[in-house]
Parts: structure tokens; C-alpha cells; sequence
């Protein structure tokens, strides 16, 4: 009988991830898209399945025929390139812009400023001239966009180059975070949604990077050819104003 009852119990408590639509996001989405999922799910009764990672590989994944119903990308060339190639059936929207911040271990340096937002990557130039050795921390242009961003940045303030023996690459942006934070690193270039997280505000020092600094992050979405009618909601729903305060709360813009 208790057998009976327990088995009960799970079935009508338990959400039923086993036929939840797979969302692939990116990972400077994770703790923003964990609170709107879990407040879909509230609203709707209806579950999903979040995986993170780069958005690049991801593209590559629905390009093969991976079973993801939904791609929140953290650039938009993801997803029209496969609308363009005839991987989903529109261009999907725009969700947000997202923004790029130096992020550095809490109370170890001088605090980052503002009006030199680099100040960390100058000093760690010259601290291997020095014969010290701090790690600077980007995603990989080549998978993430954030890393994209974060290359044009020190491209463009003259500091590609002298930095490169410095730099080490994390496969997605939430990766590069944990190296930038990491024992022998100075910090790093990482998403400011991500370091907007209690969990990580805690530990870290970070200063936005402006805008104009790198090419505009539009993070776009687009539903696959498998999606579903969850998935589908899901898509209406991030567009509605709940949603869009989720996004505002981690540093994102929706305007």
C-alpha cells in the first residue's frame, strides 16, 4: 500500500520533464531563463527542459537535427544563418541586448572603474613585463559572442595582441566566468548578466563596458520545425511583460 501511495505521489507532484520540449539557450541566460522557466511552469503547469552552453555549438546542433524545440541565442547571426540555410522556418525575434562587463575576484585588486573599465587588463600586461603571470579570461570568439564582443573590445583599445599570452578561453561565456574569478586570474571579459547573480555578485567586482566598445548584442530566438505547443507558448510568453522584467532584472536590455 505505501508502495502504492509513493508511486502515486510522484505522478501528480513531479513536473513531467520526461516529455518537456528542450529549450537550448545561451549561457549568459541561465539564471535569468531558470527564474522565467520556473515562473512559466507556476503560471502554466507546463515544464522544460534548460540546457545551456555556447550558442554557436548550439547552432551547429540544430543544423544536424539536435531535438531542441526552442534556440535563445546570444547573437542573432545564430539564428539567421539557420533560417537562412532553411534550419527553422523564420528569423525568429529579438528578445534582449545583452551587455558586457569586466568581472574580477572580490577584494583582491584595486576596484574596477568606470572611467577605465580595462584597468584590470593594463595591469596585468604589466605585471607579466614584471615577471608575474594573471590570467585574463574570454569566452571563445569562435563558439560564443560574447567572446566576439570581447575580442573587438581589446582589438580595439590595442590590447589583442599584448594580452593573448594572458588569455584564457572558456567554451561558453558562464565557463569564462568561473576562470575570471578563479585564483590566478586577474579577471575577465564575461556577461553582465551573469555576474548580476546573487550566487556570484558575492564573490566578484565588475564595471559595464559601454556599448559602443563592440558590435550591439541582440540576443534572438527562433522555434524549431519540432516545436510543440509548450514550446511554442513559451516563445509568446518571454515576449510578454513578465518575461521582460526577469530579463531587465539580470542587466539586460528589451527596449
Amino acid at each position: 500500500m505505501r508502495i502504492l501511495l509513493l508511486t502515486w505521489l510522484l505522478l501528480v507532484t513531479a513536473p513531467a520533464f520526461a516529455g518537456a520540449p528542450i529549450v537550448a539557450a545561451a549561457s549568459n541566460l541561465q539564471f535569468a531563463l531558470e527564474e522565467a522557466a520556473e515562473r512559466f511552469t507556476q503560471q502554466t503547469g507546463h515544464a522544460l527542459r534548460l540546457n545551456f552552453g555556447s550558442s554557436g555549438n548550439f547552432r551547429r546542433q540544430i543544423a544536424q537535427g539536435a531535438p531542441f524545440e526552442l534556440f535563445l541565442s546570444a547573437d542573432e547571426t545564430f539564428v539567421q544563418a539557420l533560417y537562412q540555410e532553411g534550419h527553422v522556418d523564420n528569423e525568429g525575434v529579438i528578445y534582449a541586448r545583452g551587455r558586457l562587463a569586466w568581472a574580477q575576484p572580490k577584494g583582491k585588486y584595486s576596484p574596477p572603474d568606470e572611467q577605465t573599465p580595462l584597468a584590470g587588463v593594463h595591469e596585468a600586461i604589466a605585471a607579466r613585463d614584471a615577471g608575474q603571470r594573471q590570467r585574463i579570461a574570454i569566452a571563445s570568439p569562435e563558439h560564443a559572442p560574447y567572446g566576439v564582443a570581447a575580442q573587438e573590445v581589446l582589438q580595439n583599445a590595442g590590447l589583442w595582441q599584448a594580452s593573448e599570452p594572458l588569455r584564457i578561453q572558456g567554451e561558453n561565456v558562464s565557463q569564462t566566468l568561473q576562470f575570471a574569478l578563479s585564483d590566478d586570474a586577474r579577471g575577465g571579459l564575461v556577461a553582465y548578466s551573469l555576474v548580476l547573480a546573487p550566487a556570484l555578485s558575492e564573490r566578484s567586482e565588475f564595471v559595464l563596458i559601454p556599448e559602443a566598445w563592440h558590435t550591439p548584442l541582440h540576443q534572438r530566438m527562433v522555434l524549431t520545425p519540432q516545436a510543440g505547443a509548450v514550446a511554442q507558448a513559451f516563445y509568446a510568453w518571454l515576449q510578454q511583460a513578465d518575461a521582460q522584467a526577469i530579463f531587465q532584472q539580470y542587466g539586460f536590455n528589451t527596449d
